[in-house]
């Protein structure tokens, strides 16, 4: 084969680029993503490549099997995450072979190589890909893509467990934690949760769950922690017995980021949902078992340009406090539903139209109001939760990513909603009061300038007067081992910066800072200290009145800590 020269591979780069270009540089101004953002927006899938169905065509280029096998295996590692387990497109572009082969190899070596201003990895210049992987990775991009395995109720039944039957449970609390200042800590690499007792910053057990935890949740008579991995892998954890114990499991799938528990009045603790991005679908089960009960494929039209996809996941699952209801957010579809549970055999959802590509939010200050980011779209989309309705979509700027988001009263708009972006460095502050500051409500009253670009999370508290923003994944380490903290009731001084890895005192690895958390009272605020996993990570706690260091956590055991989950905070959605 001719070898290009650098000229022609850089326009041939740029060409490719124009055609398939995906993904969103952290910062907006055309620069390449640093390794961390492509670490979070290409992440691993949890589909095992072992378990699906390779369909090697004469269509596409000679690959041997066992060059169709690595493919595969680069793929779901590298890139599933941005453009689909099926490459239908998701944060990045369609990679169908009908593209594909259209393009020709050539064209696709080059954009792998390179990359794309736009996000796009340059998987070869960077070196993570060698010429003959990349080589490889442009032949089979020109095959039809592996079809995983769908995971039905069989698969459901067999994976389910009851490790302690509901009889057998206690009737009442059977230990003296102070369950209401609990954190469930998510020690991601570990494949573990570890509950620490808030009052005295102690770890109190560290218990066995699914891969890459993804959330907490708790039931709404805060007896039950709920979690669940990227492998789909669900753990219902008994906060009652006398040492906090797994009591049943059960796997909703191959891949998943989701749960959630009905809090409605009357149906408390009696449901739980979990939503999987493998297949693409949702799964009603026994709030005290997790029995599965129904599954609903979420498969179905874009709402935008009306077309089919057949791999819409499911992202953010929040419990309505209006309705005995779920409201379900189906990222590549942009659709969000309201799924009834009165009459779960005879399942009523409401669909929502809102926009690509919904992610992450959380409820206003009401739990009226649930606002989410519509990520790609770059929209907040906001559910009036009790007339069942879209209240208003709002244009924010790159990259939206609020977590659950922040609720304060701003000194001169009222009631706001705060989130932060992965793509700059903008906390966008939204009025939601439409009763008695009608004027300013579904609207942006304020755009704050935080630290830079690559926050997950913002979060305040009824009893702080303080607004904390992460930025874990900005290139610079002072920034991404650090936190902004705003005056809520003096925003226009700007933010005081706090210097958490260094006050871990860990001295060595990335030490990314991520996930605010308040205790029950609000007068503390956690930080955790993500390190590699071979090296050393912590937890610190800030008083939240004097911004000052309060105590390191700091355990063998904690290994990569990232989300963490007040009991409290959790059960009453109070961010």
């Amino acid at each position: 084969m001719k070898r290009s020269t650098p000229f022609t591979r850089t326009i041939l780069a740029g060409v490719v680029t124009a055609v398939l270009g995906c993904g969103s540089a952290l910062a907006g101004d055309g620069a390449p993503p640093d390794k961390a953002t492509t670490d979070y927006e290409s992440a691993a899938t949890a589909v095992d490549p072992a378990l699906t169905k390779d369909l090697i065509s004469s269509d596409g280029p000679p690959m041997t099997k066992a060059e169709f096998a690595k493919g595969k295996k680069i793929f779901f590692e590298r890139c599933a995450g941005c453009h689909g387990v099926l490459r239908k497109g998701a944060t990045g572009k369609p990679l169908t072979t009908d593209i594909t082969r259209q393009r020709g190899t050539e064209y696709l070596k080059a954009f792998i190589t390179y990359g794309s201003p736009a996000g796009m990895p340059n998987w070869g210049t960077s070196g993570e890909l060698s010429e003959a992987d990349i080589d490889l990775m442009a032949r089979f991009l020109q095959h039809e893509p592996p079809q995983p395995p769908e995971w039905g109720m069989k698969a459901m039944k067999d994976s389910w467990k009851v490790y302690v039957p509901v009889k057998d449970r206690p009737k009442k609390q059977m230990n003296k934690l102070n369950l209401n200042n609990l954190f469930s800590v998510t020690l991601r690499d570990a494949g573990q949760i570890a509950l620490i007792d808030g009052d005295s910053h102690k770890i109190v057990k560290v218990i066995d769950t699914g891969y890459a935890v993804h959330i907490s949740r708790l039931s709404s008579s805060g007896r039950y922690l709920f979690v669940i991995g990227r492998d789909a892998q669900v753990d219902l954890i008994d906060l009652w017995m006398k040492e906090p114990t797994k009591v049943a499991t059960i796997k909703v799938g191959l891949e998943a980021r989701s749960v959630e528990t009905s809090k409605y009045k009357g149906y408390e603790d009696k449901y739980a949902i979990a939503g999987s991005y493998w297949p693409p679908q949702y799964t009603i089960m026994d709030g005290d078992t997790l029995e599965p009960i129904k599954i609903v494929s979420t498969r179905g039209m874009t709402v935008d340009t009306q077309e089919y996809h057949p791999e819409p996941r499911v992202a953010a699952i929040v419990a309505s406090h209006q309705h005995p209801e779920f409201i379900v957010n189906v990222k590549e579809t942009g659709k969000i539903l309201l799924v009834n549970y009165e009459d779960v055999e005879n399942l009523s959802v409401t669909t929502i139209p809102a926009a690509r590509f919904l992610h992450d939010g959380g409820w206003d200050s009401t739990h009226r109001y649930f606002l989410t980011a519509a990520n790609k779209s770059n929209k907040i989309a906001v559910v009036d939760s009790k007339d069942r309705e879209l209240e208003a979509l709002i244009d924010v700027t790159e990259i939206p990513h609020p977590g659950r988001g922040a609720n304060f009263v701003h000194p001169k708009y009222g009631p706001v909603w705060a989130t932060s972006a992965l793509g700059n460095d903008h906390i966008t502050l939204i009025g939601t009061d439409p009763e008695k500051h009608k004027q300013y409500a579904w609207k942006v009253v304020e755009v704050l300038k935080g630290q830079g670009g690559g926050s997950l999370f913002v979060k305040t508290h009824p009893k702080s007067n303080h607004l904390y923003v992460d930025t874990p994944l900005n290139p610079d380490k002072k920034i991404s081992q650090s936190v902004a903290v705003f005056d809520i009731k003096n925003l226009d001084k700007g933010y005081k910066v706090l210097p958490i890895g260094k006050w871990s005192g860990l001295g060595k690895g990335v030490m990314r800072v991520v996930q605010p958390e308040f205790n029950k009272k609000g007068d503390e605020v956690w930080f955790s200290v993500w390190n590699g996993k071979e090296e050393k990570s912590a937890i610190v706690v800030v008083d939240d009145k004097t911004l000052k260091l309060k105590t390191v956590i700091k355990d063998d055991r904690m290994v990569t800590p990232t989300g963490k989950f007040n009991v409290y905070n959790t059960v009453h959605d109070i961010y």
